[in-house]
């Protein structure tokens, strides 16, 4: 096992354990991306009624020469999640970036989607960085100022103060001048927003009992995969789509030893996808210390591209 392998093991464990002992169980969302997860979502993100991806594309499409001049031409990019990398080329192309750092938590499945992208662009250097991009990063050495790539609103799965924090932590690893390519999900009808966590293919369902299964293969888990269901909703107070897997009936299994019980109805909440108007999302970006440059949506208003620039000073506390 590798070094980073056995820390995000034993975060994971940690993580399950912790949350699993709470009142309101829970389990961060950054965990359902192990090798299985990171290849099921992918395939979430070519559903029909999974919007985000496809928009965003049009998004980096529509506004390439935009992008040019707003993100920087030239820059290194750095992206925050990498995971196939499958959109990225379009912002590789639009900045004519040389450089290209991609961080993901999965080293395995990004060292496969780098060979594919290696491919497809022989003269870009490539330099991967397998880690939790939620944890301070030691970047490679890289000349000039950078632009920062958080697509597919995955901002959206962080609470409004752990946003911010996170923002904050892109800021500082960026460095001064730095500029940030982010997408955000924006606020819409809730019967579109569900739809797109609980398609009619199971995909996204099957995303989310993978959690079980891993929990099963790598902390010695009992947990009975059958006696659990995949629930996405909407909560328009919070504006969030929440996604639980809601017991089927009483259960109980051990994890790592501990032994853990869920009566009929009971929930394990697994992730949160905030949404966000144009206002909160400017709102964001100077609580975290950017500042918004341009933001643009498609003709449904069904998703938000945006750049924020750090400016010259230094990222504040």
């Amino acid at each position: 096992m590798t070094e980073l392998a056995a820390e995000v093991s034993g975060d994971f464990a940690e993580a399950v354990l912790a949350g699993l002992a709470l009142p309101r169980k829970v389990i961060p969302a950054r965990y359902f991306y192990d090798q299985r997860g990171s290849e099921l979502f992918e395939q979430i993100t070519g559903l029909a009624e999974y919007y985000p991806t496809r928009t965003e594309r049009w998004l980096l499409q529509h506004h390439a020469a935009d992008l040019e001049r707003l993100a920087g031409r030239g820059r290194p990019v750095v992206e925050f999640g990498a995971g196939s990398a499958a959109k990225t080329p379009l912002l590789l192309d639009a900045t004519q970036a040389r450089t290209y750092v991609p961080i993901d938590i999965s080293g395995d499945f990004l060292a496969e989607a780098m060979e594919d992208l290696a491919r497809l662009r022989p003269n870009l250097a490539i330099m991967p960085v397998a880690g939790d991009f939620t944890r301070p990063l030691d970047l490679p050495r890289l000349d000039g100022p950078l632009t920062g790539f958080f697509p597919g609103s995955t901002i959206g799965n962080f609470d409004h103060a752990s946003a911010v924090d996170l923002l904050r932590s892109f800021r500082t690893t960026l460095g001064k001048d730095a500029r940030l390519v982010i997408g955000i999900d924006t606020r819409k009808n809730a019967g579109l927003l569900e739809a797109a966590y609980d398609d009619a293919e199971g995909v996204t369902a099957a995303f989310n009992l993978n959690l079980l299964t891993r929990i099963n293969r790598e902390l010695d888990g009992t947990v009975p995969l059958d006696a659990f269901e995949h629930r996405a909703v909407w909560h328009s107070g919070f504006g969030r789509i929440e996604m639980h897997l809601v017991a089927t009936r009483a259960v109980d299994f051990t994890v790592a030893g501990r032994r853990f019980a869920l009566r009929e109805g009971e929930t394990i909440h697994t992730e949160n996808s905030y949404k966000y108007t144009p206002e909160e999302a400017r709102l964001l970006a100077r609580a975290s210390g950017w500042e918004p440059l341009a933001m643009w949506t498609d003709p449904d208003a069904l998703f938000g591209l945006h750049v924020w620039t750090a400016g010259s000073g230094e990222a504040q506390p």
